[in-house]
């Protein structure tokens, strides 16, 4: 797999795709619900995870930490968390390597419950804009846990005391109530997280954790009861498929007005997603788990009943996710009509813009947070360029960009896809995408 910045896609664009696709697992959930394995001595089985870089690099964190990983297929793990060596956090290898992943930061809960004791690097991932780790930090200290952030940016926390207590969330943050979650299931007496974080992903977390032994009430709500337990069991679990993708794949046949079948979509867990690209003009139809999106030569944006100008913005679930509003973006400059795009939980997701502008695209940044696109009806074909991704969902948009464009596009620190999306051009090469990895 590929990390060097230099290797690219090269995608000769203009072409109809046509097929079936299937989503991977839930990058999301996958780098919760790995952690959660560090919650019992038993196996764990988990089915469905994607092979992506980031979470590759998580199950490579917690083989280090001494977790036993098998790999029974290519997308089931199994895993036994009986001899963990919480000295290796010490380690500068591994905080070299927790410092490169984002969802290294949910292996605090689990280690916190179980072992009273966690130290980790500041956290790497995507740089959208600030993303601060206060809410795991304030529940954690709600629990009875002490922590301190030192200048060569280290966490270490301290509790072998944790205590159930009343936990008010300064924000519904989706891995802060995970982590909260998973260090509050072993804890003494009786937690309550109001304000939680309840993604599709959290309530999977909290029905693995149950099946495990603890006591989680509410999930699927923003009020959470857990009563400790003493020990937690193994268990199976297969995750969701990954929402992101499956909304990337209904702009991508829209962009290149393919006929494409996403398959077993778990259409009772994506939301608002249908809804909002439904209102771009999207047509699909839902057979069984799949949906169906036909090759169309135009689609038209909605309105509001007052006949203003539709506005997507992105929210906590049960609102529009954050992670699809780049697609939303793109898919709008093909599109009839006029959309404003209202990125209200990540200051720096827009910027990409202006290698869709040079594309050809007619679309005003507004501010940090909102991006006024004027659609071109497939009128005005884009033109494809040289560009670079700067993170995972700007990357994809910019490729289904490309697919769509005019002549030949190359993508640059591909890298950056990778981490979310799993043998992309392989999949998109299968629908008859003209795509190759350099």
């Amino acid at each position: 797999m590929t990390n060097a910045k230099t290797d690219c896609f090269v995608v000769e664009g203009g072409h109809q795709l046509k097929g079936e696709i299937t989503p991977q697992g839930a990058k999301n959930e996958a780098l919760q619900i790995l952690c959660a394995v560090l919650l019992t001595e038993e196996k764990v089985t988990i089915h469905n995870i994607p092979a992506i870089r980031d979470v590759l690099k998580l199950i490579e964190v917690l083989g280090d930490l001494g977790v036993e990983v098998n790999q029974i297929s290519e997308d089931t793990y199994e895993f036994q968390a009986k001899n963990v060596n919480i000295d290796i956090l010490q380690t500068e290898e591994y905080q070299n390597k927790a410092r490169q992943l984002r969802g290294s930061i949910m292996v605090l809960g689990p280690l916190l419950a179980r072992y009273g004791y966690a130290k980790i690097p500041m956290p790497g991932g995507d740089k959208i804009g600030r993303r601060r780790l206060d809410t795991h930090f304030l529940g954690f200290e709600k629990l009875g846990a002490k922590f301190e952030y030192t200048k060569d940016g280290m966490f270490t926390i301290d509790a072998h005391d944790l205590h159930g207590s009343y936990i008010l969330l300064d924000e519904p943050s989706v891995t802060g109530t995970a982590n909260i979650i998973m260090a509050a299931v072993l804890a003494k007496g009786k937690t309550t997280i109001y304000n939680a974080a309840c993604e599709p992903y959290i309530q999977q977390l909290c029905r693995m954790l149950n099946r495990m032994g603890a006591n989680i009430q509410g999930a699927g709500s923003n009020l959470l009861t857990i009563e400790g337990v003493e020990y937690l069991g193994g268990t199976t679990h297969t995750m969701l498929p990954d929402m992101i993708e499956i909304g990337s794949f209904i702009g991508l046949a829209a962009m290149t007005g393919s006929e494409i079948t996403i398959k077993n979509c778990r259409i009772d867990q994506l939301g608002q997603i249908p809804t909002v690209f439904q209102r771009l003009g999207i047509q699909m139809e839902f057979r069984d788990d799949d949906i169906y999106i036909p090759a169309q030569e135009s689609y038209k944006i909605d309105r509001f009943i007052d006949g203003s100008i539709l506005t997507v913005a992105d929210g906590p679930w049960p609102l529009f996710t954050p992670d699809l509003l780049s697609i939303v973006l793109v898919v709008a400059t093909q599109a009839k009509g006029t959309v404003l795009v209202h990125q209200k939980m990540f200051e720096s997701r827009l910027f990409f813009v202006d290698k869709l502008i040079d594309m050809g695209a007619q679309i005003i940044l507004c501010d940090p947070h909102r991006a006024n696109v004027i659609g071109l009806n497939k009128e005005v074909a884009l033109k494809g360029i040289q560009m670079v991704s700067p993170d995972i969902r700007a990357g994809v948009s910019l490729l289904i960009a490309s697919l769509s464009a005019e002549g030949t596009s190359r993508i640059y620190n591909i890298n950056q896809i990778d981490r979310g999306y799993q043998k992309i051009d392989d999949r998109l090469r299968a629908l008859g995408a003209k795509i190759t990895r350099e």
